[in-house]
């Protein structure tokens, strides 16, 4: 495993340059394709490195349409481009360029319907296709919620496990699974890795909002990177600081909207990412920043890190 220094990531679309798309977004009528969307991340890799990000998590619908089932003439776009995908791949790794994806919050592999479940097992394998195909090494993962609880956590945690257990070992190999903000919290997804071998990637924020076993912060991250421990491949963590706006009108409260805590802000909070990290840092996690300002927030925490934490601005580089 190639290592220099941890990295900060940012998710999909790119807000410092003007003109850059994450992938193909055109309706099923134009013909959208993965070819399109890698000639887009190809450019977005040129910004990356022009500001030396050495982490980016790629759009889901890198392949559009390509496993609905009643649009057949989508499908096969990871073997129709298979050549891109490793020349594409050939380039992330010479920048040291960290990759992941997320499916959306429709893929819930834990479902009741069998109908959802296939849905996401095609989507999954999918993924887990794009970034083999890519040669990407074990620190590109598939990011995924354990999904719903439907009345009965346990059983919901045992069915992600039996359909974990079921997916391709390519799948098996790149899926990860992170703790959510309302269901389902690092003891749940440290069960997980227990029970079928599946990493963890802790999420900070959400481990704010949702800690039913009243787990202390450093200990439960320390937990979740020791999942990745027996894998050639850097841990990672998600970081988040909630959107904290009121609201406001004319400086009075009323007609105005509560704070929605597990809401992203649009920037990090770079004392509470400190706070965090500095107990962390001898094992030196990447960090995946959600923000909603995007790499211009990740931007941002660099020069801020340079000014109050010194010590961790030299892990990140400077902007």
């Amino acid at each position: 495993m190639s290592r220099t220094t941890p990295s900060l990531g940012f998710a999909v679309k790119v807000l410092g340059r003007p003109g850059l798309k994450s992938h193909d977004t055109r309706r099923w009528q134009s013909n959208p394709h993965l070819g399109i969307s890698i000639q887009r991340l190809a450019k977005i890799f040129e910004y990356l490195a022009d500001e030396d990000i050495r982490m980016y998590r790629m759009a889901s619908g890198l392949a559009p349409y390509a496993t609905h089932p009643d649009m057949p003439r989508f499908h096969g776009q990871v073997i129709e481009c298979s050549g891109q995908l490793a020349e594409l791949g050939a380039k992330a790794r010479a920048q040291g360029l960290r990759l992941s994806l997320h499916p959306s919050q429709y893929i819930v592999l834990n479902a009741l319907d069998e109908g959802v479940v296939e849905r996401s097992v095609a989507d999954i394998e999918l993924q887990a296709e794009i970034l083999e195909a890519m040669g990407l090494d074990d620190r590109a993962v598939v990011v995924l919620h354990v999904g719903g609880v439907y009345g009965d956590r346990q059983a919901a945690l045992v069915r992600f496990a039996q359909r974990f257990e079921n997916l391709s070992p390519v799948a098996q190999r790149r899926l990860v699974v992170e703790n959510d903000d309302s269901r389902f919290g690092v003891k749940d997804v440290l069960w997980l890795h227990k029970r079928v071998g599946i990493r963890v990637v802790f999420d900070a924020h959400h481990f704010s909002c949702y800690n039913p076993d009243r787990l202390e912060l450093t200990d439960a991250a320390r937990q979740c990177l020791a999942t990745w421990s027996s894998w050639d491949a850097v841990p990672k963590v998600h970081f988040a600081s909630p959107r904290t706006d009121w609201g406001f009108r004319h400086g009075s409260t009323e007609n105005g909207r509560s704070p929605n805590w597990r809401a992203h802000a649009e920037f990090i909070d770079p004392f509470s990412f400190i706070q965090f990290y500095r107990p962390l840092a001898e094992l030196a996690p990447d960090v995946m920043i959600e923000a909603k300002a995007k790499d211009v927030a990740l931007l941002q925490l660099r020069r801020d890190l340079i000014e109050y934490a010194p010590d961790l601005a030299e892990l990140y580089g400077s902007s």
